[in-house]
């Protein structure tokens, strides 16, 4: 019987150490490689050339969503499931734009997980119902929103609200259940489409142009 090779990529060690244990129970599945960052994940890639990835997604150097897409780049055979314990869309979204074939939170029983390792090799996806139905909530909130020069899209001009209320990245993350880095991402986005370079002047050219009535 020829084994399924598993590469860990995790920044815990009681995490990576655990999967390692868990999985090496199984008959069919060989770990070959434990990976501490997304940039050892992408080497160790390149030198074992594993069958399926387990990504974590928030690592230090460098993280699961960047080393996803480095490694499909490279070595586009490789399968990657992302492994994280946020039920955060947007990581969701860029890892499976990045090419990854699913998607497990980290609370998963070890039994499904060498399920979903199974499924994924065998050539299926692994998106829970749960998070489908919010891809595509998510998916509406990217395309532009009417009646709106900058092609802002819903998610936004969303955001654009909170800062014109004068939130903290912190809070808006919190109101919008997002992390602080996606919320740095969306401003960064509204602030060069508006073509403005702060809060205030962002917040004034959007009620001038009429998008927060929107």
């Amino acid at each position: 019987m020829k084994k399924i090779k598993v590469l860990l990529a995790d920044d815990q060690e009681l995490i990576l150490e655990s999967l390692h244990i868990v999985l090496s129970m199984e008959e069919d599945l060989e770990i070959v490689a434990l990976s501490k960052n997304g940039e050892e994940a992408v080497k160790d890639c390149e030198q074992f050339m594993p069958d399926i990835v387990l990504m974590d997604i928030n690592m230090p150097v460098m993280d699961g969503v960047a080393a996803t897409a480095l490694i499909k780049e490279r070595i586009p055979a490789t399968k990657i499931i992302m492994l994280t314990s946020y039920k955060e869309v947007e990581y969701v979204l860029a890892a499976l734009s990045n090419g990854a074939e699913g998607y497990l939170l980290k609370a998963i029983h070890p039994r499904d997980l060498a399920a979903g390792i199974r499924v994924v090799q065998a050539g299926g996806t692994l998106i829970s119902q749960e998070m489908a139905s919010k891809l595509i909530k998510n998916m509406n909130h990217a395309t532009p929103a009417k009646n709106n020069e900058f092609g802002l899209t819903a998610r936004e001009i969303e955001v654009l609200h909170k800062l014109a209320a004068g939130l903290r990245n912190q809070d808006i993350a919190e109101a919008l259940y997002l992390s602080e880095g996606t919320v740095k991402n969306y401003i960064s986005m509204i602030y060069s489409k508006l073509n403005v370079k702060g809060r205030r002047e962002a917040s004034r050219k959007a009620r001038d142009s009429g998008i927060m009535d929107h």
